[in-house]
């Protein structure tokens, strides 16, 4: 049994150490909001925050996880959400970002990892940040200028 937090919980799943956190997320605890893209870490749909920071949970070994709080889309957006995830989320909706959402939710994990650690990111602070997130629909200016507005929604 391996112990997970997870949004604020506390989690049990009978998985072996090796399973990729992303599968345990989606098959064994059914939070459906971080996708598979490419299993190969090079896509950032699968991105999740443990402890603060982005990581790619489709090459994160569940038992390297360890004591290490993983929030989810759900989590960053959720009733408990974090100011930063309010601001993306707003920001999101606010300028229209998403055309078919399948990378949206790694897309605003990272945007709000960027943003608990840079509250003023200049282009060049985003795309580094998210550089690694691929949208297939090359909504990039529309994603960097929410990035923008989620900044800006800190700031007030």
């Amino acid at each position: 049994m391996i112990k997970l937090k997870i949004n604020g919980e506390e989690r049990s799943v009978d998985v072996d150490a090796d399973t990729p956190l992303l599968w345990v997320i989606r098959d064994e605890i059914g939070l459906t909001g971080t996708k598979f893209g490419c299993g190969q870490a090079l896509c950032g749909a699968c991105t999740v925050h443990m402890d603060g920071q982005a990581v790619r949970s489709c090459q994160t070994m569940v038992g390297d996880v360890g004591d290490a709080q993983i929030v989810t889309i759900e989590g960053l957006v959720g009733a408990n959400a974090t100011p930063e995830g309010k601001a993306v989320q707003a920001a999101w909706r606010a300028l229209d970002v998403v055309q078919c959402g399948y990378c949206q939710s790694g897309q605003m994990m990272s945007a709000a990892a960027l943003l608990a650690e840079n509250k003023k990111p200049t282009d060049e602070d985003i795309n580094a940040a998210l550089d690694g997130n691929v949208c297939r629909c090359a909504t990039y200016q529309r994603i960097r200028a929410a990035v923008h507005d989620a900044a800006r929604r800190l700031e007030a």
